[in-house]
């Protein structure tokens, strides 16, 4: 017997739901869409757009595990290390700009071949959710750690910073209705993209030099990614929940049901900050991508939850579950003397979580699969027989 996470109401909510987005970013508007447009008249007609989805997706986890076999500590990129090899970093900008432009094209396909549903929708953030993990953490290895790099204690605030820009859009669509899609993505992906093949030509040593003055190029890095954070992303969100507001349009006139979403990712957040700063072993020294892959993984479940309450206009529930095994680790590692204790916790606590999230994921695409009587990887309708 299968699982059952999506609730009746929320089923009900999801007969009634009708797709809401506002993108006015100049790049997408005016290069990416129609680059977009052309590019999806390659694809044969026959070809389910969940794939497309899906396929992208896995482009950005074999791109992650590529420069975890190069780079598993993030020390490749340092002065006087052995260097990734070029060949990666130029398999690694065309597979991320391949995967963001599988994401582009996902929902022109469905569309293409009238085939849009709430569970392409939902299948598509939900992945995306994911997603963020691998390509922040893929970066990371441009710079890596030691002198000119980045510590692995800003790369995991740095993380959160994405991971939180990114629920700002859902917070968002939960209050509106409307799904305001942030600047920073298509930027993000365009240059991740085209740092990935320079360094491929100028090698990671062009990356220890100065821009100007003394400002390195990590200080840049890390001043854009706060920066379109704080001064665009938050504060455009902010904006289009108060315009709902002052129009009285918004679903959640309460401060607190408003708020619902953001409370498990607050608490995922100071839970694993409390395990890194207080970590007997400094559990992030030594398995900095274990960690930053536990709490993307975390964070993707509470997200994807969130996704279906927005999407079928249900309450969202204020606690996840996973935080249950997280505060044990937590609450075990801090009280233990031995590195290998608390490496066990975490390896523990990633296992349940990534099979956790699996489970959800798998079983809430089922569910719905059935319920709209489709196939999630088909264009043709599942057999009766």
């Amino acid at each position: 017997m299968a699982w059952e996470y999506v609730s009746p109401e929320q089923l009900a909510g999801f007969d009634k739901y009708k797709y809401s987005a506002v993108d006015t970013n100049p790049l997408s508007l005016y290069v990416m869409h129609p680059f977009w447009n052309s590019i999806v008249r390659f694809f044969p007609t026959w070809l389910a757009p969940n794939l497309i989805t899906f396929s992208g997706f896995l482009l950005l986890v074999f791109t992650f595990l590529l420069m975890a076999f190069f780079d598993p500590d993030f020390y490749a990129s340092a002065p006087g290390q052995e260097h990734v090899p070029n060949w990666v970093w130029i398999v690694a900008g065309l597979l991320n700009f391949t995967a963001y432009t599988l994401d582009g094209v996902d929902g022109k396909q469905a569309r293409r071949t009238n085939s849009s549903t709430p569970l392409g929708e939902l299948f598509d953030h939900g992945l995306d959710s994911w997603a963020c993990i691998f390509f922040v953490v893929t970066v990371y290895s441009i710079f890596g750690r030691g002198e000119t790099g980045v510590s692995a204690v800003v790369l995991y605030f740095l993380l959160w910073v994405v991971l939180f820009s990114f629920i700002l859009s859902h917070w968002e669509k939960y209050n509106t209705g409307i799904l305001f899609l942030p600047w920073g993505y298509d930027l993000s992906q365009v240059t991740i993209s085209c740092v990935y093949l320079v360094t491929a030509v100028v090698g990671a040593e062009t990356w220890y030099q100065p821009v100007v003055f003394n400002i390195l190029y990590r200080d840049l890095f890390t001043t854009m990614i706060v920066g379109c954070a704080v001064c665009v992303t938050l504060p455009m969100s902010l904006y289009n929940v108060f315009k709902g507001y002052r129009n009285n349009t918004l679903k959640h006139t309460s401060l607190y049901e408003a708020m619902l979403p953001i409370i498990s990712p607050v608490l995922l957040f100071i839970l694993s900050t409390l395990w890194i700063l207080a970590s007997p072993s400094k559990i992030l020294e030594h398995h900095p991508r274990l960690f930053y892959f536990m709490v993307g993984t975390t964070f993707a479940n509470i997200t994807c939850q969130l996704i279906v309450c927005q999407m079928s206009n249900t309450r969202c529930r204020p606690l996840s579950w996973l935080l249950i095994p997280l505060t044990l680790a937590v609450v075990v590692s801090l009280s233990t003397v031995t590195p290998r204790d608390e490496t066990l916790a975490l390896v523990l606590l990633t296992v349940l979580v990534t099979l956790a999230h699996i489970h959800y994921g798998v079983n809430v695409v089922n569910q719905l699969s059935k319920h709209f009587n489709i196939l999630p990887f088909s264009l043709r309708k599942p057999s009766t027989d």
